[in-house]
């Protein structure tokens, strides 16, 4: 099931893809309200709800968390061909072993929806970059979940590009400040259910700056996989219902290119991710 939120007529609410494609209005207030009403029982009754749907050409695509509760969880350096691409452009920055998984914040005042733009910051931004991700929404609170159970508490995946300023990122040699500036944070369009995925899913993930392919990756490469990071954390924090963990970016970002390429004004970045859609931004 694909969940939307959006404004229509002025009132900013959430809804369910309907199978002629068209948006079926959700009684909840918005997306975290559903996330903790969430239930077999409260899926069934929405597949079978009858209300005529609304075109998508009569509403305005909102992040389907627009502001959430909580900074979101960020994995750094989870694939192994980006962990090289990184140390490359800087070795003191991202280099050596790392036998633990890297774990940092990043603040989202506001998520940034499909088709609204990338705020570049190009006062203080030099290095401006992209990073395509899967981001798993947490669907009950989670305390001392084992690896087995770990999917039991997932409500479902989207799409997040982990916008970077990287020489603020090096420069203050900790990631917090570079990767959360405002507009920083493209959320969407949608999130889909599990049910509609293996566990893991296994997804084909790219990344597309003005049209040309830029990350190709699956989201089964990854280091530290969704159940191990679920349990890891859980162990010494409780992960509410409502969380977002964005589980890292494959090779391909600007910093990675020899000379880097990094984002200009006016440049259309286009993140996809197999069965959840396109999440698609251009930089001002």
């Amino acid at each position: 099931m694909k969940l939307f939120t959006y404004v229509y007529e002025g009132k900013e609410q959430i809804g369910a893809l309907s199978k002629d494609n068209t948006l079926i209005p959700l009684a909840e207030k918005d997306m975290q309200t559903l996330i903790k009403n969430w239930s077999e029982k409260k899926q069934k009754e929405i597949l079978s709800l009858t209300t005529q749907g609304i075109d998508f050409d009569k509403v305005q695509i909102k992040s389907p968390i627009p502001r959430p509760k909580q900074d979101v969880i960020c994995l750094g350096i989870n694939y192994m061909a980006h962990a090289e691409e990184s140390a490359r452009y800087k070795e003191e920055a991202f280099g050596g072993e790392r036998p633990k998984a890297i774990y940092f914040s990043k603040r989202v005042n506001e998520a940034v929806a499909d088709k609204e733009p990338i705020q570049g910051h190009f006062d203080i931004v030099e290095s401006l970059d992209y990073e395509v991700e899967l981001a798993v929404i947490i669907g009950k609170d989670a305390k001392n979940v084992s690896e087995k159970e770990a999917f039991e508490y997932v409500f479902g995946y989207t799409i997040l590009n982990d916008v970077s300023a990287r020489n603020l990122q090096t420069s203050h040699k900790q990631w917090y400040f570079g990767k959360s500036l405002d507009g920083f944070t493209p959320i969407g369009p949608c999130i889909v259910t599990k049910d509609e995925f293996q566990n893991p899913p296994a997804l084909a993930i790219k990344s597309y700056v003005n049209g040309e392919l830029r990350q190709n990756s699956t989201t089964d490469l990854l280091i530290f996989g969704i159940a191990h990071v679920i349990s890891e954390l859980s162990q010494g924090m409780t992960l509410q219902a409502g969380t977002i963990i964005a589980m890292g970016t494959p090779a391909g970002v600007g910093m990675g290119f020899v000379p880097p390429n990094f984002l200009k004004a006016g440049d259309e970045v286009k993140c996809e991710i197999e069965g959840i859609g396109t999440l698609t931004n251009i930089v001002e």
